[in-house]
């Protein structure tokens, strides 16, 4: 299994991490030998079929991959299986999917760009840096918190694969991470959050602290809303556990 802190690791080291890129990078060309572009299928949610937007069957298609991966697992996942929970013919997923890997990386896709819009939208209307990243937690934990497949698919299947990871990464935990760091050095620049500290190193505390407490609450035996757990975790990451007199 990939280790889980390799996600904050690749975005702070991509040279050191520079060798799982390769062995997706030479995977994907391999494939690409045997798969012409028209054939690139299920990449995004804008992939069409018979030249029309794809509808209510797409996306059920990949909420069902979500949620039968996060039952099973990817590698005991079958194509039928995703398409009985998402009524749909087998025959179906094929027109806008080539394999069970594409099904998984597009619902991945569709999932992280719609937090990071959402995010986005929401950090325009506020001001304070503190708030901003209390927010940003707020909807992380919302998010996976209120669709456990979701959150077993990323803190577990999609870490089993380099190149399902590499290839995540690159596409949405750096922007991910440059929002976040983005959000420091405003705070920097108006004297809410020391200058001297490195955004990078915040950023990786700030969505690691994210990743355990995710973790952490997949593994728990008890119910538990993870969205209250936001302000502590943000008031830790920014103010340590040292008393202050």
């Amino acid at each position: 299994m990939v280790n889980r802190s390799y996600l904050a690791y690749h975005v702070e080291n991509p040279v050191q991490c520079k060798v799982w890129d390769t062995m997706a990078q030479s995977r994907q060309a391999d494939k690409s030998k045997l798969v012409k572009p028209s054939d690139q299928r299920g990449r995004n949610a804008a992939t069409t079929v018979n030249g029309s937007r794809p509808g209510d069957k797409y996306q059920r298609i990949l909420d069902a991959a979500i949620a039968v991966i996060g039952e099973k697992g990817f590698h005991n996942s079958r194509v039928s299986d995703i398409a009985d929970r998402a009524d749909v013919a087998d025959g179906t997923i094929y027109l806008y999917f080539k394999s069970k890997e594409q099904i998984l990386m597009a619902a991945l896709d569709y999932a992280f760009s719609t937090f990071l819009e959402s995010a986005r939208a929401e950090l325009e209307n506020i001001s304070d840096p503190r708030r901003q990243l209390e927010r940003l937690a707020e909807l992380h934990l919302e998010g996976l918190g209120s669709n456990r497949g979701l959150a077993m698919v990323f803190q577990t299947e999609l870490r089993q694969s380099a190149k399902f990871l590499s290839e995540f990464s690159h596409k949405h935990l750096i922007a991910y991470f440059d929002l976040i760091r983005a959000i420091v050095r405003t705070g920097q620049q108006s004297g809410v959050f020391r200058r001297e500290l490195s955004d990078k190193i915040v950023a990786n505390c700030f969505f690691g602290a994210l990743d355990a407490i995710v973790t952490s609450w997949l593994l728990s035996e008890r119910e538990y809303k993870l969205s209250g757990i936001a302000k502590p975790l943000v008031d830790v990451v920014l103010n340590g556990v040292e008393a202050r007199t």
